[in-house]
């Protein structure tokens, strides 16, 4: 037999991958002094079974004497902007977000139980 062009494939660990970008991870939270990243440790509730007329300034002025809370958002219809009936309330701590569960789960909001 007469010799061919014998070219062997590539093992498999000698084949060329394609680059791939560096995955993009969320920042981490800045801990102490030495800038060393920590997670973050904040919590978000789900508060639902709200009445149409129930705000963000009703809901701070509510969860805020549990904990600080970072941010509320009730949540609307894109067209109308009227309320779905629900929010998500965002503590700083989830020891306050514990707590607010706790002891705010079915509290009367303008005479009607909310449901975390």
């Amino acid at each position: 037999m007469s010799e061919a062009n014998t070219t062997e494939a590539p093992a498999p660990s000698e084949t060329p991958t394609m680059s791939t970008a560096p995955a993009l991870n969320p920042p981490a939270a800045t801990g102490p002094p030495d800038g060393t990243p920590q997670p973050f440790h904040s919590a978000s509730l789900y508060v639902g079974d709200l009445v149409n007329e129930v705000n963000e300034g009703l809901l701070f002025e509510i969860f805020n004497a549990v904990g600080p809370v970072s941010s509320i958002r009730v949540c609307r219809d894109a067209v109308t902007r009227r309320s779905l009936g629900y929010a998500y309330v965002n503590f700083h701590q989830v020891a306050d977000a514990e707590r607010a569960l706790d002891t705010m789960n079915y509290t009367d909001i303008k005479g009607k139980p909310c449901r975390i």
